[in-house]
């Protein structure tokens, strides 16, 4: 119960992951692991090529994006889903996440992004899915709402799940975020990325 405990904390982070960002002392790398022990991870940068050390929090949270398909989009899944509204008036997904189960409501809503396509993102339980002209037709609910999703082929679909440490090792991208403070930088969330 406790390891659910801190997984559920740990992912609650990750969907406040919008506003961590944009924290004037927020960390935000994507790069290469060139090393990682039980104190720190070293990444090269894929923004300039430099090398990068950040210390590592204790209760540090590994998390995994996994391809998935439209096809494994079900009733009931919480998602979030960037998209922009078309010439149809509908919203049509730019990329669809599938949260696991304990982050269930984390971030929940519909809201514009602070983007240059003038995006909107949601969060949302899935309460039925349909295909229509070929693209997959999403109805998600929400506190307050309810929304259709456009899917066209090709949105990519990416699904998060929490992932062994051992995971993380040299050669493997990563993005790592957490905090800087005048310490340092902590790193208290590395995402494998594919």
């Amino acid at each position: 119960m406790q390891a659910k405990s801190i997984l559920f904390a740990a992912l609650l982070a990750l969907g406040a992951g919008t506003a961590f960002a944009q924290a004037p002392n927020a960390l935000n790398s994507v790069g290469t692991v060139e090393k990682i022990d039980a104190a720190s991870i070293t990444i090269k940068a894929d923004e300039g090529g430099a090398l990068e050390t950040f210390a590592l929090a204790p209760n540090l949270l590994v998390l995994q994006n996994k391809a998935a398909t439209l096809a494994d989009i079900k009733p009931n899944d919480f998602v979030a889903s960037a998209a922009v509204r078309k010439e149809d008036g509908k919203l049509h997904s730019t990329e669809l996440r599938i949260f696991p189960d304990a982050m269930r409501g984390v971030g929940e809503g519909q809201r514009p992004m602070n983007d240059a396509r003038s995006q909107t993102m949601t969060n949302a339980t899935v309460t039925g899915t349909a295909v229509v002209g070929g693209s997959n037709n999403l109805k998600v609910k929400f506190p307050g709402g309810e929304s259709d999703l456009i899917l066209d082929p090709g949105v990519p679909v990416i699904r998060i799940d929490a992932a062994d440490r051992a995971l993380v090792k040299a050669g493997v991208k990563v993005r790592v975020q957490g905090a800087r403070t005048a310490d340092g930088a902590t790193a208290s969330r590395v995402t494998l990325l594919q």
